[in-house]
């Protein structure tokens, strides 16, 4: 089929395509469903690309792109979207975290990450569940815990080997629920891109070809709901949790090289690293941190820049660095393990100052609820949190997000 034709026929999916549906279910109330592609760049939705995500966004709502919440990190970010508020609020500061009560905090590690001490605030399928409505997950950060005593209707525990179209063939079942029974709030994350683009650079073949597999998995989701008479009473909201960018190989240094292990210790590595001076070397570890470095800036806890709403939790450690775009610090044996297994390869990273374009995240959205061919300018993620509120009809939780940018895009809105 002629490019144009594909494209034309994939906007048939969209939910400004009355026609393209059949007749829906009168009893049900709109779904809610929340897609994140993690690590997808609003540059790379095009026609040639991701055609089916793209004639949603033409046909629906699109955004110049959102801006991460500060460390621009996958479960800092996701968490953000779903409670309304920034990390230094909710609790997961980072990807790696300490807490004097409850230890280390790896998104690796499933315990840590299925412990229900470490996420704060209320997320939105607490909301839907405590409501006497239905919430479904298929592995978003924060799903696998009992969070205020409580777990989506369903949820599944994530797996670094789930294809996108195994992903999409659950969500599709929740959805074939009868009226009574089917979820008011599914969220599905998905992983392929932002390990493709990890791996392997964010212009690279194989992460090219890891969206093609994510927007072939929406396009077969979109008419299966379609098929089944689900489209018309779904909402359909898609993210992304943060950007990437390119890392050059051999743009990396150690944690140590930062300050010595006998000063402080490393909390996290990355992009954005905490450093917590040993006992009786907090001067030590500030003389060696503090301050404009070649390839990475330090600050204590307090003093970071204010844009970021980022120091007061006390899973900050003592001073945080943050990292020029294109460069990583790597725990030592990390750094070894990637010099012998990755020499000469370019990778991709994230994790840098929200404010760069290249850390935008994607905003797409459709459904009954949404105007047609709006564009919205760039606004902050929290801001998700209250639009979904309102799309499920429920009183939001105080948060730190602002519905305001998003008003254009609805129909109920003035």
């Amino acid at each position: 089929m002629p490019t144009k034709l594909r494209i034309a026929a994939l906007a048939c999916l969209s939910f400004a395509i009355a026609a393209c549906a059949t007749r829906p279910d009168a009893t049900a109330a709109p779904t809610v469903l929340l897609v994140s592609v993690d690590g997808l760049r609003p540059a790379d939705i095009t026609a040639e690309n991701m055609p089916a995500l793209h004639a949603l966004g033409a046909t629906g709502v699109r955004a110049a792109g959102m801006r991460p919440s500060y460390p621009s990190l996958t479960f800092p970010n996701h968490y953000a979207m779903v409670t309304g508020l920034r990390p230094d609020r909710h609790g997961i500061v980072h990807n790696a975290m300490s807490d004097a009560a409850l230890g280390k905090f790896r998104t690796s590690d499933d315990v840590a990450v299925g412990t229900s001490g470490w996420w704060d605030g209320t997320p939105v399928w607490v909301s839907v569940q405590r409501a006497g409505l239905r919430a479904a997950a298929m592995f978003w950060p924060g799903t696998e815990a009992a969070v205020q005593s409580t777990r989506p209707w369903q949820w599944r525990p994530y797996r670094d080997d789930m294809r996108a179209v195994d992903s999409v063939a659950q969500v599709v079942e929740w959805m074939r629920e009868p009226a009574r029974d089917r979820p008011r709030f599914v969220v599905m994350y998905l992983d392929q891109v932002d390990e493709a683009s990890h791996a392997h650079g964010p212009d690279s073949r194989e992460a090219a070809a890891a969206r093609r597999e994510v927007d072939e998995a929406i396009a077969g989701m979109l008419r299966e709901l379609r098929r089944i008479g689900r489209l018309p009473t779904t909402n359909l909201v898609v993210v992304s949790d943060h950007g990437f960018d390119t890392v050059p190989a051999g743009q990396a240094i150690r944690t140590t090289d930062m300050a010595p292990a006998d000063v402080a210790e490393a909390i996290s590595d990355g992009q954005v690293i905490g450093f917590a001076p040993l006992p009786g070397k907090a001067a030590d570890a500030e003389r060696a941190l503090l301050g404009r470095h070649a390839r990475y800036e330090c600050w204590r806890k307090a003093e970071l820049p204010a844009r970021w709403h980022y120091g007061t939790h006390p899973r900050v450690p003592a001073i945080v660095c943050q990292m020029d775009p294109g460069w990583d610090a790597l725990w030592p044996a990390k750094y070894d393990w990637r010099r012998q297994h990755e020499t000469g390869r370019t990778r991709g990273s994230h994790g840098y100052d929200p404010d760069l374009p290249q850390m935008r995240a994607s905003f797409i959205a459709g459904g009954p609820a949404f105007r047609e061919r709006v564009e919205l300018p760039v606004f902050d993620n929290v801001d998700v949190y209250p639009l979904l509120m309102r799309l499920l009809r429920l009183p939001a939780e105080p948060n730190d997000g602002d519905i305001g940018p998003l008003l254009p895009a609805l129909q109920d809105a003035p």
